[in-house]
């Protein structure tokens, strides 16, 4: 490495001249005092890349120094060294955001892996993320190939979303590009899969826990008389979202367990989180809750049911469990939870419905300003990260850890950033979601979607005797041949679901407990 320029604070700096020689034969350019009132001045007066500062000097102290360089440049990386091994010393250095922490005596070798570290620290990431990526590919290539049942496509989208995440943070856009190009194709071989498998699953007993089956299979054995339980259902969370809010929740949960599911189609709200809450098919829930259930075509919200589900489900299932449901939409009413969550730890189990995610979705659509802001899925993970941590959810979350909640978080369903459109033709009544469509007569093209001219086979509702659905597959969106172009246009890389897609239908459900 070259241009990169050091300044070394030491009392004893004399004592230091191999390491320096070392140093400079390695292309670092070395500046030296023995200081820190001379530390802080050649700071003012010079860019420095890095600076080594010792701990025990007469004048201003290491830290006292550290921390005036702080206010000076606080981006300034910071190595201690130090005689010392005590601890306070080391807390305030860490405190003080030091880069990093040595104990003398150090060897050149030390100083150089400190250098790498801190000033080629993205480069080597980068060359060494790019080098596993490039032999991981072969084997995803290979595995792609093979897969032949719903846990292998489990596995496969973790690996996908794995490298995705690893490769936001490198500087090597090609390599995002070929891992955009591997999704994509992942994608085109799981429509197959679902579209040769989905049917099978209601008649066999090879399946994946699905929708309706996700409160009996995995959140009725979490429950307990002897602590509360909350169950978190943030809607329309993909899995790489969950990813990059875990390590927060990681600070005040731990993972016991992580137990993928898939959701039903049409991948949307109305239909995926009912079956959740009642614990039926949409077909089933038509029949059995006409008074609560909602076509696509009936006027009115279609999930304003659910703690009705709920209670229904529970008493079918005969649990003896006190419960309560709420659905935060806003602020206000995620700051409300907040305030009452003593008193939710009175109850077996505690539902909240956080809907945030969904709306930032709807909202990139519909407005400019988080369309820049989500650009692209690296730009969506980060803006959910970043509602996370300033959200009453996070509130919610510390709260439930200190009063022993067991901790559940799921979702209904994923989304997926849509591309490329294909023409659909359909009469007034039929539904307009983007990614599947149901009513009479449709016209599309047939390679493109998963039709069900009998629904019922999938135990979906028929609005009418001659009514289909169909799904769109990978990053298609349905579009009308009316007025086409601006159609596309207002649409394309916008987040939609309701279709198949990796993204859409593997979800994550999470067990926690509290640390």
């Amino acid at each position: 490495m070259s241009n990169m320029k050091i300044l070394w604070v030491d009392d004893e700096i004399d004592l230091l001249k191999p390491h320096i020689l070392f140093l400079e034969q390695k292309s670092y350019s070395v500046d030296t005092c023995s200081n820190g009132a001379d530390a802080l001045d050649k700071v003012t007066q010079n860019q420095y890349d890095i600076v080594f500062l010792d701990e025990n000097m007469p004048g201003l102290s290491g830290l006292e120094t550290l921390t005036e360089i702080k206010v000076k440049n606080p981006n300034l990386p910071i190595v201690m060294i130090t005689k010392s091994e005590e601890e306070y010393i080391m807390e305030e250095a860490i405190g003080s955001k030091i880069a990093d922490y040595l104990i003398k005596p150090v060897n050149p070798n030390q100083i150089l892996l400190s250098l790498k570290k801190n000033l080629d620290h993205s480069r080597l990431i980068t060359e060494k993320t790019t080098s596993n990526y490039q032999q991981e590919f072969r084997k995803i290539a290979m595995e792609m190939a093979m897969v032949s049942n719903y846990e292998e496509w489990v596995a496969l989208y973790d690996k996908l979303t794995y490298w995705e995440i690893e490769l936001e943070s490198i500087e090597d856009p090609a390599m995002v590009e070929i891992l955009e190009s591997q999704k994509t194709e992942a994608n085109q071989q799981f429509f197959k899969f679902i579209e040769k498998n989905y049917e099978t699953w209601f008649h066999g007993d090879e399946h994946p826990v699905l929708s309706h089956q996700l409160f009996k299979e995995y959140v009725v054995p979490e429950l307990s008389k002897d602590r509360p339980t909350l169950l978190i259902v943030i809607d329309n969370l993909r899995y790489d979202q969950w990813r990059s809010l875990e390590s927060i929740v990681n600070q005040y949960y731990k993972k016991v367990a992580e137990r993928p599911y898939f959701s039903i189609l049409p991948t949307a709200t109305q239909y995926a989180r009912n079956a959740i809450f009642s614990g039926m098919m949409p077909s089933e829930m038509e029949k059995k809750h006409p008074d609560l259930w909602k076509n696509d075509t009936d006027e009115g919200g279609k999930n304003l049911h659910e703690e009705e589900f709920l209670k229904a489900q529970i008493q079918r299932l005969r649990l003896n469990i006190s419960h309560e449901y709420h659905k935060i939409t806003s602020l206000k009413s995620g700051k409300k939870v907040l305030e009452n969550i003593k008193s939710l730890k009175e109850n077996d189990l505690t539902v909240l419905v956080y809907n945030f995610v969904d709306m930032i979705s709807h909202a990139r659509t519909e407005m400019d300003v988080i369309k820049e802001l989500a650009s692209n899925d690296k730009a969506y993970r980060s803006l959910t990260q970043s509602w996370f941590k300033n959200s009453p959810l996070l509130e919610i979350i510390q709260q439930a850890q200190l009063l022993g909640f067991k901790l559940l978080i799921t979702t209904d369903h994923g989304t997926i950033n849509v591309k490329n459109p294909t023409k659909v033709i359909g009469d007034k009544e039929t539904s307009i979601n983007l990614r599947y469509k149901t009513g009479r007569s449709l016209s599309y093209e047939q390679k493109d979607v998963l039709a069900f001219k009998t629904p019922k086979d999938v135990y979906l509702p028929s609005i009418t005797m001659t009514s289909s659905f169909i799904f769109a597959k990978g990053d298609l969106f349905f579009a009308y041949p009316n007025n086409y172009n601006h159609y596309v246009n207002y649409y394309r890389n916008t987040y939609q679901h309701g279709g198949i897609s990796l993204e859409e239908m593997i979800i994550p459900f999470i067990v926690l407990e509290p640390k």
